[in-house]
């Protein structure tokens, strides 16, 4: 049922996309659907060119055939679909969970539309009940971590395979166990004044919409 759910948020998304866009490709486990339905409408002739948020979803897209470039050629980039760990009401949203947040945040930054996909258990009242990704340079660590716990989480150096986890761009990420975040622009602000610290899981006012994947069908959610 919630990959049914991530499918339907996923392929309605790629409805939005036209020719001739330069399309920002998001990472995450619903759009991949979104990707997935590119691939097969380029092969129906659609041309786009994706701009990938990390490798995993570059090896994706170049697999189905979508044409790719870099953000360095574009001075904007039409629409962008994306995935998100938790959405709140006012489209604020938290990202990170699969380790591509900054390149995420640069390119939503860059895009004229920013289209996010879920599935309905990701929409929340307050956003904090999924740990908040916050990308920083290996450099003293450990202060960082220090640093960010001091701001009231449980700060815990992301791990895989028994092995601290690195960024497509090198880096580390703590997952800062907030709990239930009130204010996220003015916790965005305090994070961003550590030192050390690269990019922050917070992306706020970044969203145009989110379309949700339910058990039964699809709602959207826009900017009120």
């Amino acid at each position: 049922m919630i990959e049914e759910m991530k499918r339907k948020a996923g392929e309605k998304a790629a409805e939005y996309i036209k020719d001739g866009m330069v399309v920002g490709l998001g990472t995450g486990s619903t759009v991949k659907y979104t990707i997935l339905k590119l691939g097969e409408m380029v092969r129906n002739g659609l041309e786009i060119v994706g701009v990938p948020t990390s490798r995993r979803t570059e090896e994706l897209a170049r697999s189905l055939g979508i044409k790719l470039g870099d953000l360095n050629d574009y001075d904007s980039i039409d629409i962008t679909v994306d995935g998100a760990d938790e959405v709140d009401e006012k489209l604020n949203l938290i990202k990170g969970g699969g380790g591509a947040l900054l390149r995420e945040k640069m390119i939503a930054y860059a895009s004229k539309y920013e289209v996010i996909v879920v599935d309905e258990r990701k929409v929340k009242e307050f956003l904090g009940e999924f740990p908040l990704p916050v990308e920083i340079v290996k450099f003293g660590y450990r202060r960082t971590l220090r640093n960010l716990e001091s701001l009231g989480c449980r700060a815990e150096l992301r791990m895989k395979d028994g092995e601290i986890y690195i960024t497509d761009n090198g880096n580390y990420i703590v997952d800062c166990k907030f709990g239930k975040i009130e204010e996220p622009e003015k916790l965005e602000r305090e994070i961003d004044r550590i030192p050390g610290v690269v990019e922050i899981g917070l992306f706020i006012n970044l969203a145009n919409e989110v379309i949700v994947g339910k058990k039964d069908g699809i709602e959207i959610m826009r900017k009120s």
